[in-house]
């Protein structure tokens, strides 16, 4: 019993501190919010007037800047994009038929140059084809949301029009007169 004594008081105690309550410390000051980071808008055409510097499978560069005067057809497609294939030999007839114009070819697709330039064999065009990587597209073009989408590129370097899906050479010999570009006759 006397150890019951002992431990009953000592229990108490124990019960007593426990319940005290404990001495208030200042908080800390909250940190600030983050600023919210502000990404960069998604685009859905290039900038009023896009650069354009990509190398050629044939390991030359293409310089959209170096090709001012003519009117320049921008074509992003791919190798396994029927409704690309289909357009290719248009462009590439548009291309050799006017003076004016140029085509250059964006694949938008991961592909080995030796495997494109197989494919391009087979169905040959006649402009300048690059490869474009797809997690890092051509900063002043927005990455395509389909395919092919085409833009058209004035004289001046700008935008001139945009065209999604596939494209016919009547479609932009209109928008290059539209645009007061030369009329073609039929």
């Amino acid at each position: 019993m006397t150890a019951f004594r002992i431990l009953l008081p000592a229990c108490l105690l124990l019960l007593l501190a426990a319940c005290q309550r404990e001495a208030e410390v200042p908080s800390p000051e909250p940190a600030p919010a983050p600023e919210p980071v502000q990404a960069a808008p998604a685009r859905d055409t290039p900038k009023d007037e896009p650069e354009l510097r990509v190398r050629t499978l044939d390991g030359t560069t293409y310089d959209l800047a170096g090709h001012r005067g003519k009117w320049v057809v921008v074509n992003y497609w791919a190798t396994w994009c029927r409704p690309c294939l289909e357009e290719m030999p248009e462009l590439s007839a548009l291309d050799a038929m006017r003076e004016h114009v140029e085509v250059v070819g964006l694949a938008y697709e991961e592909i080995e140059p030796e495997a494109l330039r197989a494919f391009l064999e087979k169905r040959p065009v006649v402009y300048p084809v690059a490869i474009v990587d797809v997690y890092d597209p051509p900063a002043d073009f927005p990455a395509p949301r389909g395919l092919p989408v085409t833009y058209l590129i004035g004289p001046d370097g700008k935008l001139a029009k945009q065209f999604l899906g596939p494209v016919t050479a009547a479609e932009i010999d209109a928008a290059i007169a539209e645009a007061g570009g030369p009329e073609v006759a039929a």
